[in-house]
């Protein structure tokens, strides 16, 4: 475990980082925790921070007030403003803004989505801007969930006797 104010890491695998300014570069980090968290070609399960800076990086969750993913994966990326580019994120979860630029997201829940070039499974947001490729719509998706109801319900009567 690391806690400075500045720490800069390069080459090698850590449990957890914790710091105000935190650069980590090719490395595979448990956790990381600060205030402004800069990573390159790092692998992480856990990074929290007020502002992170991903690039080639892949984190299993991801949460912060301002979020940068550049050519990285992430299962969860959570913050107030998100910003994919080249990227993949199954679940992408913002309380403003959700910027997507020629990405895929599985699940992507915000007030507002900026989209370029760009796919979806499932989009959740009161505003949708520029050009996003949609799997299911809301219409699609309550079809499809009174589908899947009705078919386990099915199952729970076939189960029971």
């Amino acid at each position: 475990m690391t806690d400075r104010t500045t720490e800069e890491i390069s080459g090698g695998t850590l449990d957890v980082v914790e710091g105000e300014f935190i650069t980590v570069r090719q490395s595979s980090v448990k956790a990381v925790e600060g205030g402004h968290v800069e990573l390159q070609q790092v692998a992480s399960l856990s990074i929290d921070g007020e502002r992170i800076e991903m690039t080639q990086s892949a984190a299993a969750i991801v949460r912060a007030d301002e979020i940068r993913l550049n050519q990285g994966i992430s299962v969860i990326t959570a913050g107030n403003t998100t910003n994919l580019s080249y990227s993949f994120s199954q679940i992408a979860l913002s309380r403003d803004t959700t910027s997507v630029n020629r990405s895929a997201v599985g699940i992507i829940g915000a007030k507002t989505v900026v989209a370029e070039n760009s796919a979806s499974l499932l989009t959740i947001a009161n505003k949708v801007e520029g050009q996003m490729t949609t799997l299911l719509d809301w219409r699609s998706s309550l079809a499809l969930g009174a589908v899947v109801g009705g078919i386990m319900g099915l199952f729970s009567l076939f189960r029971k006797k």
